[in-house]
């Protein structure tokens, strides 16, 4: 089967997902020259999307937003998942009303949904919904508890009870990508009575490895890359939050931490990327820090670094893995995906420098940058060919129909 019209859902919160599924769509198109794609998002995603050239869907207009619960559901630099889960259930079914209508309205001859999980739950809820070849893009797998809540943990459990329910089961007209190695995923239980998370992966998912939206051989040269973008021959460093407001107090950390590091590198230069959501106006930062907001093909930025600040986000650490530019990482407290999966992954490559924002005060991340900037790093070569890798298996999935 060869598709000619292909949706992409891009879920979740932040901007890691859209950057990947771009990736995918520019290989999607090599592979089939002549497929139409049409995406559905909320913003800021749908924005990046429109940006790109791809066409949106009307019904974006009308997508809710999760970004604005995660957002609710935080606290300073902490972030409990399962709040943001149940405030953000009706805003699911409410997408999941609209995916319907899309569905009956246009048809497709394939659906790829990048952890769009209102969109399955919708689809388990009504097999009839669909019988469109259908590929789910994941990036962990199971919930984990991060505080020692009865509710919490009940509440986790209930979830990977549903979530793993159908170890047993192949549906043949659904292909589970998964971004990561196995190793990614923790070798332990949904839990009580639940299968295996590692096994479920084994037998359920398709591994890609990586992806990147860049050539990494590219980007090597730090001078070029400075020269490219306007900086001067000074001491660098990029601090930046990603696609949504929570991380505010990490970048006013960082900039109370420059003027200290300024005693000791006179010439230092250090920007703060706020992103899509967060104003620019909204921080309290000391006179010489620079403050951009929305920065496109922030990587760029990363690799005329001299050291990065960040917080945990799968996406943007990856991205200075693959460069191979010191970073301090900051995983959002009680965020477990960002602790277990992503610090998880970097531990296992003994690439960055994890730190907690609670638990750090301005002079003790002056020291860090000190110790860093500039520092020559040996991380190991990954597989970042998952977006081929994504367009490969989609092609044995289609070629079975």
């Amino acid at each position: 089967m060869i598709p000619e019209k292909a949706l992409f859902i891009s879920g979740s919160i932040g901007l890691g997902h859209v950057i990947r599924d771009l990736a995918i769509a520019r290989k999607l198109r090599n592979q089939y020259p002549g497929i139409e794609l049409f995406w559905l998002a909320a913003s800021p995603a749908s924005s990046v999307i429109k940006d790109s050239g791809e066409k949106l869907l009307p019904e974006a207009e009308s997508y809710s937003d999760e970004n604005v619960f995660a957002e609710d559901a935080a606290s300073g630099s902490q972030l409990n998942l399962l709040k943001y889960l149940l405030n953000a259930r009706p805003s699911w079914d409410h997408n999941a009303e609209i995916y319907k209508q899309v569905i009956t309205r246009e048809k497709f001859d394939l659906i790829i949904a990048d952890e769009a999980y209102e969109i399955v739950m919708a689809w388990g809820d009504d097999q009839n919904a669909t019988k469109t070849p259908f590929v789910m893009i994941y990036d962990f797998l199971g919930l984990d508890s991060m505080t020692i809540n009865p509710i919490e943990k009940l509440g986790i459990y209930f979830w990977n009870r549903l979530w793993s329910n159908d170890y047993d089961h192949d549906n043949p007209d659904l292909l589970e990508l998964f971004i990561g190695e196995l190793e990614d995923i923790p070798d332990r239980s949904f839990g009580f009575r639940l299968p295996n998370r590692r096994d479920y992966a084994r037998k359920k998912y398709k591994f890609l490895g990586y992806v990147l939206n860049f050539d990494v051989e590219q980007y090597t040269d730090k001078a070029k890359a400075r020269f490219e973008l306007g900086y001067g021959d000074v001491p660098l460093v990029v601090c930046s939050i990603g696609g949504t407001t929570i991380g505010k107090n990490l970048l006013e950390l960082c900039g109370s931490a420059y003027q200290i590091v300024k005693e000791e590198i006179p010439d230092l230069e250090m920007i703060l990327v706020c992103g899509p959501r967060l104003s620019e106006d909204s921080l309290t930062i000391p006179e010489g820090v620079k403050v951009f907001g929305y920065l496109p093909d922030l990587f760029k930025h990363f690799a005329a670094s001299d050291l990065a600040i960040v917080q945990g986000g799968g996406n943007t650490t990856l991205e200075l893995t693959a460069l191979r530019r010191p970073f301090i990482y900051f995983p959002l407290e009680q965020h477990f995906e960002q602790q277990i999966y992503v610090a998880g992954r970097l531990e296992r490559q003994q690439v960055g420098i994890k730190m907690t924002y609670s638990r750090t005060a301005p002079d003790v991340l002056a020291g860090q940058i000190i110790d860093n900037i500039g520092k020559e790093v040996t991380y190991p070569p990954i597989p970042s060919d998952g977006d081929q890798k994504a367009v490969q298996y989609i092609d044995q999935f289609l070629s079975a129909k």
